[in-house]
Formats: C-alpha cells, structure tokens, sequence
C-alpha cells in the first residue's frame, strides 16, 4: 500500500479549534465530570477537578463550547450567576428531569476555560430567550466601563471583563432549540446577532446555528438570508449504526459488521462536508464563513444501569477510528471547516475522559487527540493514499484514511486511520522531492472492543512506533489491524 505526501503543495492552514470540545449541562459532563466543588475531598482549583484538567493541558485544548447543545436554548444566565446559595433551581427537562442548581455558570466556566489555557465558546438562549437577555450576557462579559451589566459582574467579584470570542446564536434551532423553519431562524438570527455587540478591543465571531447532518435546504436558505450577518455556520452530524435511534447498539459489544457499518457512516462526514461547503461557496466564495462542526461523534446505547438522559457510554478502539477518520476529514477541509467541538468532553457520548469518584480514565478517543494535537496550526500539505477496500459485503470501507500538514519548523505530520480488522499492513510512503532525516511516531491499537476501565485504566494506550524503515524520500511503516497512527517526519535540510 502505499502513501504519497507532497510537502511542496502548502493548502490551507489547519485552524487549532478543530481540536476543539463540548460541555454540556448533561448527565456527569459538568457536575462529576468537571466541577465537584470548593469543598470536594477531590482535588481542585475553585471547585474544578485539577487530574481532568492536567489531562485537557495535555492535549492542548484550543476551545470549548458551553453550556449546551438542547440546554442553551432553556439557559438562563443570570440564575447562574452570584453567591451560589441565591441560584435559582430548575429542571433540566432535556437531560434526565434531574435538578440544575446552577453552581457552575458564567464565572465558573470562564475560570475552566482559564485554567486549561483555551477560548470560550458560549453558547446563547434562542429558543427560550430574549434579545435583551443574550444581549446583556454578552455586555455582562466583556463590556469595560460603566453600565448596568459591568457593575454587576463587578458585585460578583470579576471586575475585569473576559474575552469572549465565540458566540453561538442558538443551537438545533430546527429541532430541540424551536422547532423552527430555515426562513424563520434565518430572520431571528438577523435580529439577536444585531445586539451582539462588540466591546472595545472583544471582537465577537457569531456562529449560526447550521443544518442537522443532510438538510442542505437549511444550509441554503440560511446562507441566502443570514450569510452576511454570520462569521460562522454550525453543523451536527453523529455516527450512529444503522437507522433506529430507539435501538441504537452496544458501545462495546458489537460485531465485525456493525464496526465496519459504524466507520462507513462516520466516513459520510465527507459528503455532508463536502455538501455543505459547495452551498455555502455559492453564497461566500471567498471562504470568509466558517464552517464548524460544533457536535460529531458516536451516539449508542447508554450502559446497562445508568440514567438513560445521561448518554453515558463506554469508549473503544472503534471509537479511536471514529475519532481519527474525522479528523483527518476535517483537516482535508480546512479552507472552509474553522472548528469542530466532539461531544462530549467528559462522560457523556464519545467522551475522551470518564470519571468515577476519585478516579478517572483517559478513552482511546483521548490518546488520538493527544495525537493528533500535532496538527494543530499546521500547514495541510497534499497527499494521496492508493487503498484497498475492506470490510464486508454490505459495508465496504478503505483500508486507510489519512492526512499530512507541515509545521513551522518544516516537520511533516502524518495521520493514519487503519480500518482492516484482521491484517498487519505495510505502508510506503513517498514524500515527493524531499529527502528524510529522521521519523518518529506513535499509535494506538487493539481488538476493536478494547476499551479502558477503572479496574483496567490501561488496556489502550499510546505506544511508540518502531522499525521504522528510512531509504531517501521513502518511509516504511507497518500497521496493526485497527490502529491509528501519528508520524513526525523531519526532512533534510
């Protein structure tokens, strides 16, 4: 098999946050997951767990959206907001019917985002909201002066304003956010973005809320009516095995043929992409909106004996490939994708961390974007892969997906996804006109059910590639059946 890079064909700049993640008011995600409190025997920062923030420094963390996904559009920021014994209580209709006491809201978020060193994306109220609400959230946090909303984030003990870059205008509004038309959102979204206000050097990038995975009459209607009021357009799509959400499946026991079923979905990110970017070239040829795949990931049955509106699922090898083939998708499209934010961060969905009291376990998804952090602010440089198709007679995938950048030190980073379930393979990769120095490299791989435990926390982890074969321009690696693998290749000088 074989791969050919081209490190003399420089495309477009990989933008970090398509590494980036989603929080949500969700099952453990928050509470559990990331906050347990001042006065947690857990070790923490201002109620924030300091293991799962080393693991999230670790990785590089660039954005982080919040608060939801269905539970922005029934947020209302001021209950979170103050001495925390004042918060007003709610019902989380969307997510289990449990009781959001709003202990972790606007302040304690920016201090998360703070202490992990990466941007806030905030998500604002649409569906239930007002213009004045999302207006005044927005002065709330970055105004620097004197008005109403500064000297109330000053009473609550932050008297310098943040900077809040990312701005969501609702979310699902076609769905759980409204239930609303394409034209209608289109109109709402002219008006809420108006009283987005920029605040001295804050520069807002406001984000509308995009199609749900094939509804391209959504895609279009919005760019028509929206384009030039917008900086960026989401999109949602999950990778979900087979057709009914009722009976979704195991997110560990699984057969050959439901794991090739699963890559063969995730592998359709390339059309919608593809789609959605084609529509929005007709409206914005320059490119000057971004797309952002603000929720992907996989979506199965909750584990035996858990609260079914937690979405708490287990995380394996076939989660790894779901995780790395989107990647490198979303790097192949980096002229137009600006952002992508897997769901979830922790505990919930494709979660790249899971935590039990004290105790906590990094996925396989974790170790690939551990990976694949190299890529970030990169270069895409041209590449080629010559494949097999693998798989079963249904559901027939390539053997390999991959992608390449170069950094700003000339180095080339390689990704690979190896779907094969039951075959060692031998890659040869070509870098065209260039000559190789020296190569490093890592993977993960494993049955396509292994998975980490908290009485196994190592059954996947990253190992170091070795017998690495160099001969001039050329690079000889051998992949184990499902792996994904990270290269650093230094050429000569």
């Amino acid at each position: 098999m074989k791969l050919v890079v081209n490190p003399g064909k420089k495309l477009a700049k990989i933008n970090k946050n398509i590494y980036g993640h989603f929080s949500e008011h969700l099952g453990r995600c928050i509470y559990e997951g990331l906050y347990v409190g001042e006065d947690s025997d857990i070790e923490n920062i201002d109620g924030i767990r300091v293991d799962v923030l080393n693991a999230l420094r670790q990785i590089k963390l660039p954005v982080l959206r919040w608060p939801g996904g269905c539970f922005a559009d029934e947020y209302h920021w001021k209950d979170g907001i103050g001495p925390k014994e004042n918060r007003k209580k709610m019902i989380n209709t969307h997510w289990g019917g449990v009781v959001e006491d709003n202990s972790f809201g606007t302040h304690e978020f920016m201090r998360l985002c703070e202490l992990i060193g990466c941007e806030p994306y905030i998500n604002g109220n649409v569906g239930s909201g007002t213009v004045q609400e999302m207006s005044e959230w927005v002065e709330y946090m970055t105004f620097n002066g004197l008005s109403p909303m500064a000297k109330l984030r000053e009473e609550n003990g932050q008297k310098d304003p943040w900077t809040v870059k990312y701005f969501g205008v609702g979310n699902e509004n076609w769905g759980c956010g409204g239930n609303m038309r394409p034209e209608y959102y289109a109109d709402l979204y002219r008006r809420f973005s108006t009283y987005v206000r920029n605040y001295g050097d804050n520069k807002v990038y406001k984000i509308a809320c995009g199609s749900n995975n094939f509804d391209y009459n959504w895609t279009d209607v919005v760019m028509k009516i929206a384009g030039p009021f917008m900086d960026g357009l989401s999109l949602h799509y999950y990778t979900v095995p087979g057709d009914d959400w009722e009976n979704k499946g195991s997110a560990t026991e699984f057969s050959d043929e439901d794991y090739y079923l699963t890559l063969k979905k995730t592998l359709l990110m390339e059309e919608i992409v593809s789609k959605h970017s084609a529509i929005m070239d007709k409206y914005d040829p320059e490119k000057r909106v971004g797309l952002l795949v603000d929720e992907w990931g996989t979506w199965f049955d909750v584990e035996e004996g858990t609260n079914p509106g937690f979405l708490y699922q287990q995380n394996t090898m076939r989660d790894a490939l779901v995780a790395g083939i989107n990647l490198n998708i979303f790097n192949k499209h980096a002229d137009r994708v600006q952002m992508a934010n897997i769901a979830q961060l922790v505990n919930v969905l494709q979660a790249i961390i899971l935590t039990e009291g004290d105790k906590i376990i990094l996925t396989p998804t974790y170790h690939v974007f551990d990976m694949y952090a190299k890529h970030q602010e990169n270069t895409l440089l041209e590449s080629k892969v010559f494949n097999d198709m693998v798989g079963t007679k249904d559901n027939q995938i390539p053997n390999v997906v991959e992608s390449a950048s170069v950094n700003e030190d000339g180095q080339v980073i390689i990704t690979l996804c190896h779907t094969d379930l039951s075959e060692d393979v031998i890659m040869d990769i070509e870098l065209l006109d260039s000559q190789v120095e020296s190569v490093t490299g890592e993977y993960v791989s494993g049955a396509s059910s292994d998975h980490n435990t908290f009485e196994n926390p190592d059954c996947v982890v990253k190992h170091e590639m070795k017998d690495i074969k160099i001969e001039d321009n050329h690079l000889q690696v051998t992949m184990a059946p499902c792996s994904v693998i990270q290269l650093t290749v230094t050429p000569k000088a």
